[in-house]
């Protein structure tokens, strides 16, 4: 299309098909300006339909966590705020950032797209030419932006506009009047450890940026890479209520598939979770499942690890499964399968699922026979002692003993974590999403005072392990 030469006919065409979508708008003007196609996959379509709700007064949060580079600023900054001006040149908006590059960026690609002309033929906006400035614009009728850094000078301008509106048919047919956007305000390094910055930041929002509003329906848009814990994104979710809330988290692996092939596959997916610069903030930035950083019990760097495909099969000296079925509720019911070779024992396989015995008992025959186990440890508090009935029926000439742990949870893991560590390995190898994945997630989450003990039945499980394998073994960790 000769966009220097459309027709009136297809200037009208386009209007309304751009003020329909903001996916249209986004992929339209990309082409205008850059002369080549924006590359769709079907996550922008979520997050559009997020930001036309928004714009709809339907939430007073929309909240999108999602990668780095996977248009997050492209859609939700930058034509977000593009579209919302051209069908109302009224609107105020306010985008705030960690980064002063990216905040004049986004201004200038922002300011690009509104100059255009034909941004100027398709809506008959226009910016008032003593105010085009990096930090502050506006158009002829009084809308416009301001950007700033989450650390630099925000007031003197407020989003949305003040307008009574009582009536109802009004309220029903009102235009959006603008919205803040904070575009990632927590620095990623920030997710090496939740330290001052984070909450620096979120205070900045608390005291400062909620008040920059000139309406109280003035909806806030937040998009993020997580940054730890106690970052903008869980501070924001903590503050509005969840029926005012949309909450978009769009990580790099979603069952098992790429997020965005196009973008990243899963072999360059698997180097981002297993390379030394970017697997301490794999889970974070990338998964958009922050982890703890202070107070952890295990941590990554004191575990030891192997890979499947270079372990020798032919050294293994005995094969054990040991497995807490779980009581009814949300426990995990958690099997650990091992492999002894000398002292040290290699996690070559766990399942780890919620779902009930019928489920996971077939499951656990399988793999028993799979990998002609030679001895199975098996936790028989509450329900345990039924179901260790039905594995000696499935097991016939294989030992099942049963025990009945008594001590506090978290001691234990705490007595058997040395064992745990010096002994244990643990594969790098595992598919993100597997029960491995998620058995592993929760022995780095669990932390040393025990609070958070949703998370304790995989190292729950190691322990009695560890402990089972002492008593055996006593010549080997005496």
């Amino acid at each position: 299309m000769d966009f220097d030469n459309l027709t009136p006919e297809e200037i009208a065409i386009s209007k309304v098909k751009c003020e329909r979508s903001l996916l249209y708008f986004t992929r339209f003007f990309f082409r205008v300006l850059r002369g080549s196609k924006f590359i769709v996959n079907w996550h922008h379509d979520v997050i559009c339909n997020g930001l036309e709700e928004t714009a709809k007064y339907k939430y007073k949060l929309l909240n999108i966590n999602i990668p780095p580079r996977f248009s997050k600023t492209e859609l939700a900054g930058i034509n977000f705020i593009a579209w919302s001006l051209a069908k109302n040149p009224r609107a105020n908006f306010l985008y705030i950032t960690a980064s002063d590059e990216l905040r004049s960026e986004t201004s200038i690609r922002i300011r690009d797209i509104v100059t255009h002309p034909v941004y100027l033929r398709m809506f008959g906006v226009e910016l008032k030419k003593d105010q085009t400035g990096k930090n502050l614009w506006r158009t002829n009728e009084g809308g416009g932006l301001k950007t700033a850094t989450i650390f630099g000078q925000i007031t003197g301008f407020g989003a949305g506009r003040m307008v009574d509106n009582d009536n109802d048919l009004i309220n029903f047919i009102k235009d959006f009047e603008g919205a803040i956007v904070l575009d990632d305000i927590n620095k990623i390094i920030d997710s090496q450890s939740n330290n001052a910055n984070n909450k620096k930041s979120i205070d900045t929002i608390f005291t400062t940026i909620l008040s920059r509003v000139n309406s109280k329906e003035t909806p806030l848009v937040n998009i993020q890479q997580r940054a730890g814990l106690n970052d903008a994104t869980q501070a924001l979710l903590d503050y509005f209520d969840s029926e005012e809330t949309m909450n978009i988290v769009l990580p790099i692996v979603i069952n098992g598939k790429p997020l965005w092939e196009f973008k990243q596959d899963m072999q360059g997916i698997e180097k981002l979770r297993t390379h030394h610069k970017t697997a301490h903030v794999f889970e974070t930035q990338y998964m958009q499942d922050p982890q703890p950083d202070e107070g952890i019990l295990f941590n990554k760097t004191e575990l030891n690890y192997f890979k499947l495909v270079d372990f020798d099969l032919n050294k293994i000296e005995t094969k054990w499964m040991v497995i807490d079925p779980a009581d009814k509720g949300n426990d995990n019911y958690c099997l650990v399968l091992g492999c002894h070779v000398g002292a040290y024992i290699y996690i070559k396989d766990v399942i780890y699922d919620k779902r009930t015995f019928e489920f996971t008992e077939p499951l656990t025959v399988e793999l028993g026979k799979q990998n002609n186990i030679d001895y199975i440890i098996l936790e028989t508090n509450k329900e345990g002692t039924l179901f260790k009935r039905s594995l000696q029926n499935k097991f016939e000439n294989i030992r099942i003993k049963g025990i009945h742990n008594t001590i506090n949870k978290i001691v234990r893991i705490k007595n058997n974590s040395f064992f745990i560590k010096k002994y244990m390995l643990f594969r790098n190898d595992y598919q993100i999403n597997s029960d491995y994945d998620k058995f592993m997630k929760d022995v780095f989450s669990l932390l040393q005072d025990g609070s958070n003990s949703d998370h304790d039945d995989a190292p729950d499980t190691l322990a009695t392990y560890a402990k089972q394998a002492q008593k055996m073994f006593p010549e080997l960790y005496n």
